[in-house]
């Protein structure tokens, strides 16, 4: 019996380490397994978000001074505000309507 228990032990000891790094190296592996086109998507998808934050920006400013100078339709205005919320809003639109159909 104490045989069997030292034996347990070195085992015990052996496969410990293994867990740890097998633990610490997961996310690196599940990473190296992406799709080159997922990896793509995403940084074309973070590179457009990107541009689209000053556009954004200076299209609100602009309606603003037009605002002010009493020169705009107002709905331009709202088209302006849809266009901002879809933009910036697309990914969580995606997985809303995948949500809706079960994709």
């Amino acid at each position: 019996m104490h045989h069997s228990l030292r034996h347990r032990h070195y085992w015990l000891r052996l496969a410990t380490p293994l867990v740890v790094t097998l633990v610490i190296c997961m996310p690196g592996i599940a990473m190296a397994q992406a799709s080159p086109f997922m990896t793509g998507a995403s940084s074309l998808q973070t590179n457009i978000l990107a541009w689209l934050t000053p556009v954004a920006i200076i299209l609100v400013m602009v309606l603003g001074g037009m605002a002010m100078a009493n020169r705009m339709s107002w709905g331009w205005c709202l088209g302006a505000i849809l266009g901002i919320a879809i933009g910036f809003g697309a990914p969580q639109i995606v997985t809303w309507v995948r949500g809706m159909f079960g994709v």
